[in-house]
């Protein structure tokens, strides 16, 4: 069996980002699917990563996973990563896992080892577009979990993305935490986002002020790149810290393990390297005692189920990501899609990644640029 095609289809979900995934083709009629990482107005790169690396995967058997990974970044890159390659990577590595799958007739999680549970919990992310005030946010919460979600994450913080902001912003972040504490009740888990915006002296104060609301999580209060000052934080926040959606590869989060910088990882596995690099990256977690939340900035559909499939694997798993934001067009484009019962998705049964895409659909819904976002400029800054 030999690769013969390799497609990069873009989607355009509607808002925010277009997806982008993968399509293998292999001689004997098997293809497999999977999904790279996109972000805004970053997507178009992506694709051309995929196409360009795709052009070596042609003619080489689909079985050889690990060697075609080693040689993406050894040989085709250089040993120069960056996120559109290691997404590119990722995406392909996943299509060649469904087609190892769909060709020997069992799930991933088979081949991974076979699974440690049957259900995988999920968290809600996009509920709170458009919510900039208490009231909003605590609306929508006690919506989303009225849809069935026992977790939601949000970032609370307004404004931009700076490392400082001032005394005004970090109450506003507490109380919007507050309203949707008082909103969901204490049974329901709250996961804080502060995407790694902050300096250490207010992510450690901030956190000390929304302990009284019991966060689940809270997660990269300092870049992973900044990683003296992000173990700093660790040792002195008394909440649960996340930290790993911006690092890829065991390499870069190697590191975190040996300075005890997290209690909780979140690689994606549409950017880290795909599902056994998400699954060895786990391994490595798990003599630290650190748990494994994937982070799933992806459709509900091929990214979602690749996730799946390694999470079931893994011993140290915690909780995924579901954005419910991106579940339309998710439905729209798949057969027999992923459904959310009380918090939990129950593992698929079918050969692969358990998952197929219905490609007239994905024809309705091709490439959009979108508008530019309203990034700020120079007179926007100030006090």
């Amino acid at each position: 069996m030999q690769v013969t095609q390799v497609r990069p289809i873009l989607v355009d979900p509607g808002a925010g980002k277009n997806w982008l995934l993968v399509k293998v083709e292999t001689d004997v009629g098997i293809a497999g699917w999977g999904e790279c990482y996109t972000q805004a107005d970053r997507d178009l790169s992506i694709a051309a990563h995929v196409q360009q690396l795709g052009r070596y995967l042609v003619g080489r058997d689909p079985f050889h996973i690990k060697h075609f990974t080693h040689m993406a970044y050894h040989d085709f890159a250089g040993k120069r990563g960056a996120m559109d390659l290691y997404s590119a990577v990722s995406g392909l590595e996943q299509a060649l896992w469904d087609i190892l799958g769909k060709h020997l007739n069992t799930p991933v999680y088979n081949l991974l080892g076979g699974p440690c549970r049957e259900t995988i919990r999920v968290y809600a992310n996009g509920w709170y577009d458009g919510a900039k005030t208490p009231d909003a946010l605590a609306k929508r919460a006690a919506e989303t979990v009225a849809r069935g979600f026992t977790a939601l994450k949000f970032d609370p913080f307004p404004g931009p993305w700076r490392t400082h902001i001032d005394r005004k912003t970090e109450l506003a972040a507490v109380e919007n935490v507050r309203a949707v504490r008082d909103s969901v009740g204490p049974e329901v888990d709250i996961l804080v986002e502060v995407h790694r915006r902050l300096a250490p002296m207010h992510s450690v104060r901030i956190a000390r002020m929304m302990e009284e609301f019991q966060p689940f999580w809270y997660e990269e209060p300092v870049s992973a790149r900044s990683l003296d000052e992000l173990a700093a934080c660790k040792r002195d926040i008394r909440l649960p810290v996340v930290t790993g959606e911006e690092l890829y590869t065991k390499a870069e989060f190697r590191p975190i393990f040996e300075r005890q910088a997290a209690d909780i990882i979140n690689p994606d596995v549409c950017n880290c390297g795909g599902v056994m690099e998400l699954k060895e990256i786990a391994a490595m977690a798990e003599p630290y005692l650190v748990v494994v939340s994937p982070h799933n900035y992806n459709s509900t559909t091929m990214g979602l189920a690749a996730t799946l499939q390694v999470a079931a694997c893994m011993p140290n798993f915690l909780i995924t990501e579901y954005f419910v934001n991106f579940k339309g067009r998710g439905d729209e484009i798949s057969v027999d899609p992923f459904t959310v019962e009380n918090g939990y998705i129950k593992l698929p049964k079918g050969p692969g990644l358990g998952l197929e895409l219905k490609e007239d659909e994905l024809a309705k819904h091709p490439y959009r640029e979108f508008p530019p976002r309203a990034l700020r400029q120079a007179r926007d800054e100030g006090p």
